[in-house]
């Protein structure tokens, strides 16, 4: 039986120690590509982010694409980003030696909203089946969505030059939720960036991510597909995207082991995902505009795909290249939403991991000229052996005991995962209540949200039932006032705004892209007419069709009372 008990330390100090050549980088060189590179991915999310899934199987109009603005790099809310500072978390709390199981736990005690692989990854830990099965397919029927594809960017982060060690971190935390191409495209996401610290090709950089997976995959078939459709066609990407659209989306032969609907309405399948990326890096000219523009139009998962596209260019540009519109927004102090990171905490984890990665390889930090190197031994990437999802190996046999799970893993304050949303609408409007709050798209604070701060989430408890904030009070008698409310929608959806007095409807309004102006909408309901009586105010969040109906609430507030 094949095992998976996986020691980081033996990747970080196998073979490098024999090399005899060496990648030489300053380390302030290395911060700013670091730094570019999570710009690139919340530039990239934050351009992306209107049309994920909303063209599937079919080219977004680039009419369709935003114009940007600085506030887009904010994306503090997205799982794009914060999922994988789980991982970092779990790496500076027990280092490199961390195991499987260790890295199970911290993903299982996680209590943001996932989808997909993650998600069934991580019902399966609470059920006490631990990694690697916990995204093998006899347990995960999503093993080759994107998931840990779009959660890989840090592996590369820490690794400028190190391609051994994405391959490495992937064997640790992308089994907690894939297996086979799942896998392999975090690891191949991971070895691109680790290659644009030191390389500018952007083929050449798809050529290294594509060492650090099998050969013999059918993900590193399809990025092989998309370098030659790519030579073939150098200057039409909407005829290598048909090519990709025909081969990797409508022949279900190539989409075996991905969950979701198997038709060209909706893909999430790693492999097509990935080309996507390519396709943003090969045809997208070193330019982050086009870069991105192209990642996105490709469709389905069309906020991750620039956004990884967006890193490793971001990483590989010299620094001096990245358009200040990209960075002149940034609120470096602002915390990523379920972590500890502000930006500047991200960047400071980060490089302290890489320093200790780059030790442990072999290599070491010197001083010259006032300056510190970072001295990396050269390696050659050592991708483990082929699996495939449709025809996996056997599991590992690996739990949690019920000791492990109810001590670890489901302790009191994980017993339902649902946010206190009473405390939270207490502080965020006092005197108002919530009910028939759901879970979908993680309600709570956001600390930062289209150029507002501390913006209150709520989502419809189901595609049938409205999120409901209200209040009772007495209006006084000759009042002239008014409630106030300053919504917002998801980038990808919409949803319904209604106000009831007294259970008549007064307000239904749709919250989105056609309705609101800057980002936000302001209306005002007026209350005189209700002078000298007591009313039940409710305030509805409505879902419309199901699809991101989470609505951003700037300010809830009673004026002129």
């Amino acid at each position: 039986m094949k095992q998976f008990v996986l020691s980081l330390s033996i990747a970080l100090c196998g073979a490098a120690a024999a090399q005899e050549n060496v990648l030489r980088l300053p380390v302030d060189e290395y911060l700013s590509r670091m730094k570019a590179g999570w710009i690139g991915q919340m530039a990239g999310v934050g351009f992306g982010a209107p049309t994920e899934f909303q063209f599937n199987g079919r080219v977004v109009p680039e009419s369709d694409l935003p114009v940007w603005k600085p506030g887009f790099v904010n994306q503090f809310w997205q799982d794009d980003l914060y999922v994988e500072m789980t991982f970092l978390k779990t790496l500076e709390n027990y280092g490199w030696e961390v195991s499987q199981k260790q890295a199970g736990i911290d993903f299982a005690r996680s209590l943001y909203p996932l989808w997909h692989a993650n998600a069934t990854g991580r019902e399966n830990l609470r059920k006490g089946i631990a990694p690697p099965d916990s995204g093998h397919p006899q347990f995960n029927t999503h093993a080759d969505d994107i998931d840990y594809q779009i959660e890989a960017d840090y592996a590369g982060l820490i690794a400028p030059g190190m391609p051994n060690l994405p391959i490495a971190l992937g064997e640790t935390f992308g089994r907690i939720m894939n297996y086979g191409d799942g896998l392999y495209g975090g690891q191949f996401v991971g070895g691109m960036y680790s290659a644009a610290f030191f390389e500018s090709d952007p083929e050449k950089i798809v050529l290294a991510g594509l060492e650090c997976i099998p050969a013999d995959s059918q993900y590193a078939a399809c990025i092989r597909d998309v370098i030659a459709w790519w030579k073939a066609h150098p200057s039409d990407w909407e005829a290598a995207w048909k090519l990709i659209e025909e081969k990797y989306n409508e022949n279900l032969d190539y989409r075996k082991a991905s969950c979701g609907e198997k038709k060209k309405s909706f893909n999430i399948d790693a492999k097509i995902n990935g080309a996507y990326i390519v396709m943003g890096l090969l045809y997208g000219d070193r330019d982050p505009d086009k870069t991105m523009a192209i990642a996105t139009r490709c469709g389905q998962d069309s906020d991750c795909n620039p956004s990884s596209a967006a890193g490793i260019l971001f990483t590989s540009l010299d620094p001096k290249n990245i358009p200040e519109k990209f960075t002149s927004g940034l609120k470096p102090e602002t915390v990523f939403s379920h972590t500890e990171y502000s930006f500047t905490g991200l960047i400071a984890i980060c490089e302290k991991l890489a320093r200790d990665a780059i030790v442990r390889a072999g290599g070491k930090i010197v001083e010259e000229g006032g300056k510190e190197i970072l001295v990396i031994p050269v390696e050659k990437p050592k991708p483990f052996a082929l699996e495939q999802s449709w025809s996996p190996g056997p599991v590992a046999n690996s739990t949690y005991s019920e000791a492990e799970v109810a001590e670890h893993i489901r302790p009191a304050e994980l017993s339902n995962g649902r946010p206190d949303m009473d405390k939270l609408i207490a502080e965020f409007a006092p005197g108002w209540q919530i009910e028939d709050c759901g879970l979908e798209m993680d309600p709570g604070i956001r600390a930062f949200y289209r150029d507002r701060e501390r913006v209150l989430v709520t989502h419809p408890d189901d595609g049938a039932t409205p999120c409901v904030i209200w209040r009772e009070g007495a209006i006084p008698v000759n009042s002239k006032g008014k409630l106030r409310l300053t919504v917002s929608h998801h980038d990808g959806g919409d949803w319904q705004l209604v106000v009831k007095i007294n259970g008549e409807e007064v307000l239904n309004k749709e919250v989105s892209v056609k309705t609101i102006q800057e980002g936000w909408l302001t209306v005002e309901v007026d209350l005189a007419p209700y002078a000298g009586q007591t009313i039940k105010a409710e305030i509805l969040n409505a879902p419309t069709g199901w699809f991101c109906e989470a609505a951003y609430w700037g300010e809830i507030a009673l004026i002129g009372l």
